[in-house]
């Protein structure tokens, strides 16, 4: 028969609880009440190592002797025994019972007068979100439906957003902001690149703050009253100054509201979110900072190139204009590259052949990188400007430059003289020499 269970939320913080048995079992439940705030006290003659390192650090006490009635309950406001003797466990529960202190009888669920569910765990903000599952007594049942509803839960798919007026960070001084800003990477364009703990971000928001590089389709699916302001910027028009970016994401998290500053890419890879943060930080707002997966890596594996390679690239290089390529290395077996650097190609080209580079070099461009508009122009230093003003490359875009360009999936569809997906290193240095 399935016993009836009321679902509860107990608060814990600062009371007693007495667990009885000092198993793998009891362990578990230790370190659970613990995260609680519960004043943990366990009864048992042995102990697990990773009970007896709790003890040893002071976190719980120990009386060090097998259960000996109710004297050894008192005070408690929960009990849990799991001492692996039924007859002992059943002792617990009885004594629990008849001083009317709630008991979890871990050997035995109906027999207890409490009952601990799968439980699990959605971290935003402004608090966790906690699921609980009972599944009529069985277990795995209930983990099984717990992991598929935090998975749900944490997906962005439901809107985690605060209802009520965010109270104080715990430990924060008067004054200080009750609103929240993290800065979160979009990943290179795709939606199914976005992290899971951004997802959550962003069903957590009151407002995003977005640019124009970021996965349209997640805006599409922003929970219903999210604001959302647009700061992009695209190559020579930044019709919101930086400085402007970094008073409203503090004016608004001031006002009390959860912002997500969000991203193309990595908000410290070549973003300014290292700015942003510091901003945050000075005006008293609190600041989290999710990375993205960045384009600068991710949108040349989109057309197979990678940015190292055994044998072929040990290291790479991002920069964003031609400034930089005097202080580059000069070996085609180190990757460059370039972002936002479309409009300064030519340029750039003629000055790594100066600076060392062979003009045979091989050049990647990938545009769009990871969306269906995706395209990929090869040519070497010598012919690539040409080819790329050919076809009309525009922005967004990434520069690839070194001998791992000649392992791209279009290699060898093009007239540069080298095989496509060349995966002996010799090969593909021979290839360039």
């Amino acid at each position: 028969m399935t016993v009836a269970v009321t679902l509860l939320g107990l608060v814990l913080e600062g009371r007693a609880v007495v667990l009885v048995g000092g198993g793998a079992v009891t362990a578990r439940r230790a370190r659970d009440l613990l995260d609680d705030g519960g004043v943990v006290t366990v009864v048992a003659p042995d102990l697990v190592p990773e009970l007896a390192e709790l003890v040893a650090a002071g976190r719980v006490g120990w009386v060090e002797r097998g259960y000996l009635g109710p004297p050894d309950l008192a005070g408690a406001w929960l009990v849990h025994t799991a001492t692996g003797d039924p007859v002992v466990d059943a002792q617990v529960a009885a004594d629990a019972e008849a001083q009317r202190t709630f008991c979890v009888n871990a050997g035995a669920a109906g027999a207890g007068s409490a009952q601990v569910p799968a439980r699990g765990e959605v971290r935003t903000p402004d608090g966790p979100v906690r699921v609980a599952v009972h599944a009529g007594g069985d277990p795995r049942r209930a983990a099984a439906v717990r992991t598929s509803v935090v998975e749900h839960v944490g997906s962005g798919v439901a809107d985690l957003r605060a209802r009520r007026a965010r109270g104080l960070p715990r430990g924060a001084r008067r004054g200080s902001a009750t609103g929240w800003v993290a800065l979160v990477g979009a990943g290179p364009g795709d939606d199914g690149l976005l992290t899971r703990r951004a997802s959550t971000l962003l069903a957590s928001a009151d407002v995003v703050v977005t640019d124009r590089l970021v996965p349209t389709g997640v805006l599409a699916g922003l929970p219903e009253g999210v604001r959302v302001v647009d700061v992009g910027k695209t190559s020579g028009h930044h019709p919101v100054p930086q400085d402007e970016i970094n008073r409203l994401l503090v004016e608004e998290a001031l006002a009390g509201r959860g912002v997500v500053r969000f991203k193309g890419g990595d908000p410290y890879v070549l973003g300014r979110g290292g700015e942003e943060r510091l901003a945050c930080e000075r005006a008293g707002v609190r600041v989290e900072v999710v990375p993205g997966i960045t384009s600068a890596v991710s949108v040349p594996a989109a057309a197979g190139i990678p940015v190292t390679h055994r044998g072929v690239a040990r290291g790479f290089t991002v920069v964003t204009g031609h400034e930089d390529v005097p202080t580059l290395p000069p070996g085609t077996d180190h990757t460059l590259v370039l972002l936002m650097g479309v409009a300064t190609l030519r340029r750039t080209a003629e000055l790594l052949v100066a600076g060392g580079r062979p003009a045979g070099c091989p050049v990647g461009i990938v545009e769009r990188g990871w969306t269906p508009e995706q395209r990929v122009t090869l040519g070497t230093l010598a012919d690539i400007a040409e080819r790329a003003e050919r076809v009309g490359v525009a922005s967004p875009a990434v520069v690839v430059v070194g001998d791992v360009v000649r392992l791209a999936h279009d290699w060898a569809s093009e007239a540069h003289g080298g095989a496509a997906g060349l995966t002996d290193p010799a090969a593909v240095r021979g290839a360039v020499a």
